[in-house]
């Protein structure tokens, strides 16, 4: 019945301490020799690039909560909505009015601010220091968001934090032109309006003859939302908020007791 397993990373496919179980890696490449699997994450295919290369799969992937689509056998993007240089230019300025910390990010890296570090990127930046130099992800700081959105191809989103943001996302340009999704408490990330993992997922889909009862989702945050109610199986982690959950027809245990969503894939799959 089921044809494609769409996989969220974090707080899904990742545990608490950002590696996937040799059980779940198992249970992935054994389904993915017979069935179509493809990662959507609100990663930038470089960070997302560890765990794709060790799951071992040959599919694109959809990245940045649907904005585009990778092929990193190619190194080529697929398919792309990303944010218009105008409006990624005006989003910075109202970004700097708010005092909201920021990242970008762009067609090959995630960029962060000398003036203003954020937590998070700087954890990011230690794990992507563990890789060999020819796979670490890039992960750079740069002294003006302007200078560097001048020179890259795309900006694929932008993520804001601080006290001000739900301010900030009730501008009228904010909902005029971005979807904005929180991935923490004080966190929101940005992508052009109208894109999400289920619009996205739905258009890849299509494009392979799958129907949408055929696909089987799994995922734990807001963001999953619209690929869990695009899917026939939508499952949530048991780590997920209970608005996710609501959204689901399957809730399995939390990303830190694979084991039992190995067992659930394998059974709906093979």
């Amino acid at each position: 019945m089921y044809k494609l397993l769409a996989l969220d990373l974090d707080g899904t496919v990742l545990n608490s301490e950002h590696k996937i179980s040799a059980q779940l890696v198992q249970a992935i490449q054994q389904i993915s020799q017979v069935h179509h699997v493809v990662i959507v994450t609100g990663r930038h295919h470089v960070a997302a690039a560890p765990y794709y290369h060790e799951l071992g799969l040959s599919t694109p992937i959809i990245c940045c909560n649907g904005t585009y689509i990778y092929d990193y056998h190619n190194k080529k993007v697929l398919s792309e909505k990303s944010i218009d240089k105008s409006k990624a230019l005006d989003f910075i300025k109202l970004a700097k009015q708010f005092n909201l910390k920021m990242v970008m990010y762009s067609r090959d890296s995630m960029l962060y601010s000398t003036q203003q570090p954020v937590a998070y990127m700087e954890k990011l930046s230690q794990w992507a220091n563990n890789y060999p130099v020819a796979e670490r992800p890039s992960i750079l700081q740069v002294d003006s968001f302007t200078d560097a959105l001048q020179e890259t191809d795309y900006i694929w989103k932008f993520v804001v934090e601080g006290g001000e943001v739900d301010s900030f996302n009730q501008t009228d340009f904010i909902n005029n032109n971005f979807n904005g999704e929180r991935s923490w408490v004080d966190r929101v990330d940005f992508a052009n309006k109208g894109n999400s993992k289920g619009n996205a997922l739905s258009q890849y889909a299509l494009n392979l003859g799958i129907e949408a009862n055929q696909i089987v989702a799994v995922g734990d945050n807001h963001n999953d939302i619209s690929m869990l109610q695009l899917a026939g199986l939508g499952v949530a982690m048991d780590n997920a908020e209970p608005e996710v959950k609501q959204h689901a027809q399957h809730v399995t245990s939390n990303n830190d007791h694979p084991s039992a969503l190995a067992q659930l894939l394998l059974k709906t799959f093979l």
